[in-house]
């Protein structure tokens, strides 16, 4: 059953006969790394950059299978290293966790590869045993939940709340919320909230971007009476979002442009 991670339950009837946005809030945080490993990356660089290394790695791994494949694997990586520690490695075993965590996502999403597409260019190559072998050390270490709850699977509840009637105008606040998830993913700063709060946030970002002054209060505060909601974590979490979604990001005089331009090529 290939995995989709906007609805990572779904399919999966007889095991979760109540899947639903409910199930995914009371089953998110069996998908995140550990308190002890979020404040060991905050309090050591050498841990921070195993990390980055890894996910360097990964990138490299799967940059032509698309950006799904890519985050679901970092999210195994968080896992695992917060399972297992976040000692430094030799770089040879690094680069096996990333190949292992790549070939593991690759097989959830039901996406088409040999392990030749993951060897690259760094210089390691490692046999189908081997690589099988770690596959397993992650498996374990995961407790196999490999369907991933991210930020993705809240994405679409959380915008709409928003009443949101245009389908043009609601991909653009989608689109652009997925954008910034892609992007948060790096950020160690937001691996303590959860992916429901994560969604949140980049929804509110998206929508602060889009809309005008007029509709975001609206919008604000419809996220802030959602139940599921921890207010408190939810300005936390929205203030480091905001910091990350603008660098580099476009004005909001240019998301209205795109806008318009999707918005043609509808009417059309």
């Amino acid at each position: 059953m290939e995995l989709d991670l906007e609805n990572p339950l779904s399919n999966l009837n007889d095991l979760f006969p109540t899947a639903s946005t409910p199930s995914l809030f009371l089953l998110e945080s069996h998908h995140m790394p550990t308190l002890y490993y979020i404040n060991t990356l905050k309090a050591t660089h050498l841990d921070t950059s195993v990390r980055r290394e890894a996910i360097s790695s990964i990138s490299q791994l799967s940059c032509k299978f698309g950006p799904f494949l890519p985050y679901l694997a970092i999210t195994y990586l968080d896992r695992f290293l917060s399972s297992q520690g976040v000692a430094q490695p030799n770089t040879w075993v690094l680069r096996l966790v990333a190949i292992s965590c790549v070939s593991l996502a690759a097989k959830m999403m039901k996406t088409d590869f040999s392990l030749a597409d993951f060897q690259g260019d760094g210089g390691f190559m490692f046999d189908a045993q081997t690589v099988e072998r770690m596959e397993y050390l992650i498996l374990g270490a995961l407790k196999w939940r490999m369907r991933s709850i991210t930020p993705f699977s809240f994405v679409s509840f959380f915008i709409s709340l928003f009443k949101v009637k245009d389908p043009p105008l609601k991909q653009a606040l989608k689109a652009r919320a997925v954008e910034i998830i892609f992007k948060a993913q790096l950020d160690t700063k937001l691996l303590e909230f959860k992916p429901s709060t994560i969604a949140a946030s980049a929804v509110l970002s998206a929508s602060h971007q889009i809309f005008d002054g007029k509709q975001f209060p609206s919008f604000k505060k419809a996220i802030f009476s959602c139940s599921y909601v921890n207010k408190e974590n939810l300005v936390k979490c929205t203030n480091w979002v905001e910091e990350i979604a603008m660098e580099g990001s476009e004005s909001i005089w240019d998301y209205q442009h795109i806008y318009q331009h999707i918005y043609f090529q509808f009417r059309e």
